[in-house]
């Protein structure tokens, strides 16, 4: 059973109690770990072309090799949610965190291609569940309202680790090196895994335990589903595009077409995460003021693809910057682009939002685990695909190739969701 299956029980809105301040302690810390996961996911954006060459491969081949911890993230989101199903959310929490001090370190002595790609698979399996343990906490410990609220927070904070991972980790990297930017995760995870110890209660789950392959199964079965699956092929490029740009090409973009140095460009992917902060809270807002999920998600997503058109056309020698007369579009304008793109892809919950419209109550439970498991592996997935790209045709055509299969993901989703499937049965 995962989180949201444990939304069911909740105690009636007419008589909400008050979140304690030891259960916020307790979701903030673990949180905390998403944090983390946010930071070390992105932490090649500013630090590729100086670890390409350190690791003796180039920086086409290490962002292929950083796709690693997509896919060992995405494929350990079922196993880790039968883990909160069996085990206190502590123990599983405490576990990850040792294995991301694991992976950190392994990340920080790394010498080859073959030790990194072993540090991202580690780190990967280790962070895939540092989500779903203060999501699972907020849903078995308070009611659907407070749920609600609480989960933009989680998302919200979580996303925070994307901040330190800009202009911090630059400064970091300018400093000290790239290896500095592990060991600090390291260090924090320790300090983290502290807390959660001491903060952290031991609540072991109640229920029936059930086998990791039938839950599997059930899983992969209801993900591919009439209610679910253009929910899922959303879900599959929304994410991708949002982690990829910001955790791989963006530093690049700006550092190597715009000229910037590693602090100017930090300084940009700051707003631009700033901006993954807010929107997912901000979109929580717009959902219940006006509602229209499904259209809502197709027009952000088509914008935030047009978003990306436009910042590859003003490269230098593309159709936008020659119709303009200019070498290439100013940093200015790709600093907007970047930061309204990253405003409209961070709208997620409202993807979990159609998720739970679209399915059963008993049902909630495997199919966000669907969902999760389509984001990240649609993030690996989209890593795969623009390391080549990258290395044949260059960074405007990676950012081309975003956008069409943005704008594709989006049209199919919108295809396949028409409001008479959304409550259909899986």
């Amino acid at each position: 059973m995962t989180a949201a299956e444990t939304l069911s029980p909740a105690k009636p809105e007419a008589a909400e109690p008050r979140v304690s301040v030891a259960l916020m302690a307790a979701l903030l810390i673990l949180t905390c770990g998403h944090v983390l996961s946010n930071m070390l996911r992105t932490t090649p954006a500013l630090a590729i072309d100086v670890m390409a060459p350190d690791l003796g491969v180039t920086p086409q081949t290490l962002a292929a090799l950083t796709s690693a911890y997509h896919f060992f993230f995405a494929m350990l989101q079922i196993p880790v949610g039968v883990a909160l199903d069996r085990y206190s959310i502590r123990s599983v929490s405490l576990v990850l965190f040792a294995g991301t001090i694991v992976g950190a370190a392994i990340a920080a002595f790394s010498t080859g291609p073959l030790s990194f790609f072993v540090s991202q698979a580690t780190i990967g399996m280790a962070t895939s569940g540092m989500l779903m343990c203060p999501i699972t906490l907020a849903a078995k410990r308070l009611t659907a309202a407070q749920f609600g609220l609480w989960s933009g927070i989680i998302l919200s904070f979580g996303n925070s680790g994307l901040l330190l991972s800009a202009s911090p980790l630059a400064y970091v990297v300018e400093h000290w090196g790239w290896r500095a930017g592990y060991w600090t995760a390291a260090a924090a995870a320790v300090i983290v895994a502290g807390l959660i110890a001491v903060i952290v209660p031991i609540v072991r789950p109640e229920g029936q335990q059930r086998a990791l392959g039938v839950e599997m199964v059930s899983v992969l079965r209801l993900g591919l589903s009439r209610a679910l699956r253009g929910i899922i092929i959303l879900a599959f490029v929304s994410l991708a595009m949002q982690l990829v740009l910001r955790g791989l090409w963006a530093g690049p973009w700006l550092m190597t077409i715009k000229g910037l140095s590693r602090i100017e460009a930090g300084n940009v992917l700051l707003l631009f995460t700033i901006a993954l902060v807010i929107a997912p809270v901000v979109s929580g807002i717009i959902d219940r003021k006006f509602g229209g999920r499904r259209v809502l998600l197709l027009g952000v997503h088509l914008v935030a693809a047009a978003l990306l058109l436009i910042m590859a056309s003003g490269a230098p020698g593309y159709p936008l910057a020659r119709l303009l007369g200019v070498p290439l579009l100013p940093v200015a304008v790709d600093s907007v682009l970047l930061v309204t793109f990253g405003f409209l892809v961070a709208m997620q919950p409202l993807i979990y939002g159609m998720v739970r419209q679209a399915v059963a109550p008993e049902n909630i439970g495997k199919a966000l685990s669907a969902s999760n498991l389509a984001f990240f592996l649609g993030t690996a997935v989209m890593q795969s695909i623009t390391s080549p790209v990258a290395a044949y045709w260059g960074l405007p055509a990676v950012l081309i190739v975003m956008a069409v299969c943005l704008t594709t993901g989006a049209l199919i989703f919108f295809a396949l969701t028409r409001p008479s499937t959304l409550r259909a049965k899986p």
